[in-house]
């Protein structure tokens, strides 16, 4: 609906801590006149229970000093009308001017349901408009109403829906003489009373709030339990006058008969399981060519440039910083869009919230909880949006731990990592005839990183001492064909945020390290050209070979080289050399740099005969002082451990912080990451090398 309305792209979807803070955009109702219209999170009642409700019960209440609500545009599933009305009726309550958007009506129709939308609107005394925001039907209607609800010709109903407790109409008497000038109604007391404390009032108003419940003796859960009853008779009475349902035993529907299969205890564990396999097999065999090409293309162009460029400083920074760092870039792109592209149709189709379902029961073993889940498989994404996504789970101490290992799920930063790990160190062959090694290991590292957040989980539970009990509650959505405009969508704009908010950061640190790699301490590099002049005027007919080895030598006495050197000693053991570390350093800002930083050592240390090679190419080549290999199958897999593990993220450092109010926690997870990461692979290695 928002989207419609607005004509943007925000991220939708029918599951839990999609929408966790405020989105903005603006509509034209008619020629020049413009409103802005905000998304909230999603709520079923207005006591809120998780963070993200409580952003709207805010707005709603008018707490929140950056927004004032003059109307709000409420959506209403009419396949499950009873529950949605307890919603409008509590906005109708506070006087706000609403209009019912009521949504679904073909599922409704598909169970059966017939609703008198005029009926309707007559015993709520509020518009009800039928609209299909999928496929924009009852937009244009919508937009007017809004419109003439803007303009007071439909005003909200006088009467409260439902009747006050006699208990309560001193209490709420006495809190709307607080606030003088401002006309509160009663139901906003009754909130102001339950809920003050959450609210900015000054300490002499929350005093006074205060004493007013002690002198009526003010009971919220009596009050509150009683209202929500009195609201389901009011709305039994209006669903019997307007509401038509078939007998419940009647109909099966084709997502009940899905769900038997996808539910099941043994064949939903399964059939996640092959869904998960095809989705990164798929990461591969589709993404395969077009990163070919655009990797070919990368290295001729800076073949080409090389050629025809003279030879300054300005030349090797185009061809070995500027270029290099992009093609580190851009050889990405078609995997982050598949994989994008794969997610999305399993989000759009109703697939997802399944997922949440069915790994309720193991999460529960770990201290967590189903709605842990969405944010863990956001984090396949971006751990950063994903601990956001967090504020949906209500009790505190799963909240903490969902925090705590979402960044071990192998976020898209990680896939360039990743690809490029396995293209130079695994084999490419069948296992099984059928099944691609690579596609294999790319699975391994994404459940590994499961594995060990469930295993994280299960330890630290023991160590947060909270002792909160929590339930989990999921309206799982029909099953419906994905929204492919949706699906396009999404893998232009994860590519465009990949290239360009990435992209800034990988072409920046390239620069700075063609910079470091390419210049050093004036008398070392200086010896370096004075020692490789002599062996040329001796060996005229070796001038290419000791070019390469001038080549190296600088990159080693270069300020990058140095700082490598000086690191290699602790991960020597890794079986990581000082090139490696100097790529571990600067990921740090962002693990896709490890690419880019690859890209620009070797193309320093290699001169013009690399340029015709591939990032690839040059990796596989690349050999120690003793002749092996540095990328073999033992160190690829062990960096390949390391990244999974490792929090290589400041943004997601950052994010916790907020998230958590403490730097306690991102640097306790910044340590046992770490160290986790360094003990796994230096297992890795030692049991293979």
């Amino acid at each position: 609906m928002f989207n419609a309305l607005t004509g943007l792209n925000q991220k939708v979807g029918n599951f839990p801590g999609v929408t966790v803070d405020k989105k903005t955009g603006t509509t034209e109702l008619t020629p020049g006149h413009s409103v802005q219209i905000i998304d909230l999170p999603g709520t079923y009642s207005l006591y809120p229970k998780r963070a993200d409700e409580w952003v709207t019960y805010k707005v709603l209440l008018g707490q929140d000093p950056s927004i004032h609500a003059d109307m709000v545009v409420l959506l209403v599933d009419a396949s499950n009308l009873k529950r949605n009305l307890l919603f409008c009726s509590q906005i109708i309550d506070l006087k706000i001017p609403v209009v019912v958007a009521l949504t679904m009506m073909d599922l409704a129709a598909s169970k059966g349901i017939d609703i008198d939308v005029e009926g309707l609107e007559r015993e709520l005394g509020i518009p009800v408009v039928s609209v299909n925001p999928r496929k924009n039907k009852g937009i244009p209607q919508l937009k007017k109403i809004i419109e003439l609800r803007g303009r007071q010709l439909r005003q909200a109903p006088p009467r409260d829906f439902i009747a006050k407790n006699a208990q309560s109409i001193g209490a709420i008497r006495d809190v709307k003489e607080l606030f003088p000038g401002q006309e509160i109604s009663d139901y906003t007391a009754i909130h102001y009373l339950i809920n003050h404390e959450n609210f900015n009032f000054d300490p002499q108003l929350q005093e006074k709030i205060e004493h007013i419940e002690g002198v009526h003796a003010f009971n919220h859960t009596r009050i509150q339990a009683e209202e929500i009853l009195q609201r389901y008779n009011r709305i039994k009475q209006i669903m019997q006058h307007t509401v038509s349902e078939p007998d419940p035993l009647q109909k099966t529907l084709f997502t009940e008969k899905l769900d038997k299969i996808f539910l099941d205890r043994t064949w939903g564990y399964i059939i996640l399981l092959g869904v998960l396999f095809l989705l990164f097999q798929s990461v591969f065999w589709i993404a395969q060519y077009p990163m070919d090409a655009i990797d070919w293309s990368f290295s001729q162009i800076g073949a080409w440039l090389s050629h025809i460029l003279p030879e300054a400083w300005w030349s090797n920074l185009l061809v070995n910083g500027v270029l290099a760092g992009l093609s580190g870039i851009l050889v990405f792109v078609p995997q982050i869009m598949i994989l994008f592209g794969l997610i999305t149709i399993l989000e759009d189709t109703g697939y997802m919230a399944r997922i949440s379902f069915l790994t309720d029961k193991l999460m529960r073993k770990v201290g967590l909880n189903g709605k842990s889940v969405m944010p863990m498989i956001s984090g396949f994404a971006c751990a950063v949006p994903a601990i956001m996504s967090t504020r949906n789970i209500e009790n505190k101490k799963e909240r903490l731990l969902t925090i705590l290992i979402t960044p071990l799920m192998s976020c898209s930063a990680r896939l360039p990592v990743y690809t490029m790990l396995i293209a130079v160190a695994v084999p490419h062959k069948k296992v099984l005839g059928i099944f691609g090694l690579q596609g294999l290991v790319m699975m391994g590292l994404y459940m590994m990183g499961l594995v060990m957040a469930m295993i994280v989980s299960y330890v630290a539970k023991w160590f947060i001492k909270m002792k909160e009990k929590s339930f989990f509650i999921l309206e799982l959505p029909i099953y419906r064909a994905p929204r492919w405009n949706n699906v396009v969508v999404t893998m232009v704009n994860k590519a465009k945020i990949f290239v360009v908010d990435a992209g800034k950061v990988i072409i920046v640190i390239s620069l700075i390290l063609w910079a470091l790699s390419t210049y050093g301490p004036g008398g070392r590099m200086k010896n370096v050209e004075q020692q490789y002049a002599e062996q040329v005027q001796k060996h005229p007919d070796q001038a290419a070979e000791l070019d390469k080895e001038k080549q190296a030598e600088r990159l080693e006495n270069s300020y990058a080289g140095i700082l490598g050197k000086t690191i290699e000693p602790v991960i020597h053991p890794l079986g990581y050399d000082w090139k490696i570390g100097i790529a571990l350093i600067t990921s740090f800002a962002a693990r896709e740099v490890f690419v880019g930083t690859m890209a620009t050592l070797y193309s320093v240390e290699g001169g013009k005969d690399a340029d015709a090679q591939t990032l690839q190419q040059r990796l596989r080549s690349a050999r120690r002082n003793d002749g092996t290999p540095v990328y073999s199958l033992a160190t690829g897999l062990s960096l390949m451990v390391f990244y999974v593990l490792a929090m290589q993220c400041m943004s997601t450092l950052a994010v916790v912080r907020r998230e958590t109010r403490s730097w306690k926690w991102p640097a306790i997870q910044l340590i046992y990451m770490t160290s986790l990461a360094y003990v796994a692979s230096l297992i890795v290695y030692q049991l293979l090398k």
